[in-house]
């Protein structure tokens, strides 16, 4: 059996920056090991599926090299940039069907746009041992789906070098920590060590709690930002209501196929 495979470097405009996404399209799905185990030997922070539907629209999964997961942004940006620009899907709109509902993501000019639910984050008492792993003075901690953790400046969110044995044992999906920025409107990083993710280079998915806890802060729904990992990438971002949008670049680095033996 042979699969293709396309490599993209998600929310950056050059390949060697920004996040790297897998991006298998498929005529039928395979077994859940079998992605899985592409994904584990891909060892990117996600491997992407998609298929199409009989009404045009795309079925979409997501796998780190430990699991699946409910959502993610720089693999939705690729598989729509392989779409577009590999596979010749033509028209400004793709339509995907996925674990956390339907997300669009539209063509504007040089970049992607998508359309993701919106997961405000609430302040909370973190668990044991959080604070202590990432280091640091923050200012807040609240969460979502993942907690959300506030410096006062994006130096501090750079300096952490975070305890990744001890961010293994957080009760939450990950952990996202944040600043307001110097050259955008605010910075982030993220770590998610017990999915298999120590730190991954751009997260769309934390943006769905970065956007609606940002946009009240500053009082703005239009914000620009960027995720300061070591690759580091960009994201245009706006507050729609209960939807957020983050928009994009891709860059192509290389395309070939997976070849698995017949059962």
């Amino acid at each position: 059996m042979r699969i293709p495979i396309y490599q993209v470097d998600a929310f950056s405009g050059s390949v060697f920056a920004g996040n790297p996404a897998a991006i298998c399209p498929l005529d039928q799905w395979l077994p859940d090991a079998t992605m899985q185990a592409i994904a584990a030997e891909n060892n990117l922070s996600e491997t992407a599926y998609f298929v199409k539907r009989s009404d045009g629209k795309y079925d979409l999964r997501w796998f780190t090299p430990g699991v699946e997961v409910d959502l993610c942004g720089h693999a939705t940006l690729a598989s729509a940039w392989v779409l577009f620009h590999e596979l010749g899907v033509e028209g400004d709109f793709l339509h995907f069907q996925t674990k956390s509902g339907e997300l669009v993501v539209q063509r504007q000019g040089e970049t992607l746009a998508m359309d993701f639910p919106s997961r405000p984050p609430q302040p909370v008492t973190p668990c044991e041992g959080l604070l202590m792993a990432l280091g640091g003075q923050p200012t807040a901690v609240l969460a979502a789906r993942d907690y959300l953790v506030v410096y006062r400046t994006e130096q501090e969110v750079k300096a952490l070098k975070p305890d990744m044995a001890g961010l293994m044992r957080i009760d939450k999906f990950a952990v996202i920590v944040t600043a307001p920025g110097e050259t955008c409107d605010f910075v982030s990083r993220f770590f998610a060590p017990a999915k298999g993710v120590p730190e991954d280079p751009v997260t769309g998915s934390s943006h769905s709690t970065l956007i609606p806890y940002w946009a009240a802060e500053l009082k703005k729904d239009v914000l620009h930002a960027r995720q300061i990992s070591a690759r580091g990438g960009e994201l245009f971002c706006q507050m729609m209501g209960d939807r957020v949008e983050m928009a994009g670049r891709c860059a192509l680095f290389l395309k070939g196929q997976i070849l698995i033996p017949d059962a």
